[in-house]
């Protein structure tokens, strides 16, 4: 009966998955916090950026393209955005940019071929986003806004496989 019992925990012990490495990761919100939390999270890989400054000042919204959708801008889309859209098989590596004063005021998207995206100002204190994982791209990101300006933003980071099929 013991040996049964040995034998029978062995196949268990073998049976069972091991875990995955973790490719998650998170870059720590910057800015002053205040306001609506927002989110970006949507199904897909990110495919393009918007972003709206206020004239000379502060970024007023942030939109991401996933696949071939564009999320509901973050705070306001009110003016003409900048804009990038990414190559295929391109993906977002570095999240950089500006705080002070409650807003957000400047930010950078870096891809995986060395192209940006460069909006706002560069007034205040500096922030550099990037994955700790391999593999990783940007995923969403998160913060608070208040209606008239990004006050804080966060970056999620994790590799992207569109199906089970790939590794």
């Amino acid at each position: 009966m013991l040996h049964l019992i040995l034998v029978l925990s062995g196949v268990c012990t073998v049976g069972m998955a091991m875990p995955l490495p973790n490719y998650y990761s998170y870059s720590m919100a910057v800015g002053d916090g205040t306001g609506t939390e927002y989110s970006t999270a949507y199904d897909g890989r990110i495919t393009g950026v918007r972003v709206w400054e206020y004239s000379n000042a502060y970024i007023r919204g942030i939109q991401l393209r996933y696949d071939g959708n564009w999320t509901t801008p973050v705070c306001t889309s009110y003016g003409n955005p900048l804009e990038m859209t990414l190559h295929d098989s391109e993906s977002i590596i570095q999240v950089s940019g500006k705080y002070y004063s409650g807003y957000i005021y400047e930010i950078m998207f870096v891809t995986s071929q060395g192209r940006s995206l460069k909006v706002g100002q560069p007034y205040g204190t500096s922030f550099n986003f990037y994955p700790t994982q391999e593999r990783s791209e940007l995923r969403f990101l998160s913060g608070r806004q208040n209606g008239n300006g990004i006050t804080s933003i966060g970056a999620h980071w994790a590799s992207y496989y569109p199906s089970d099929d790939e590794p």
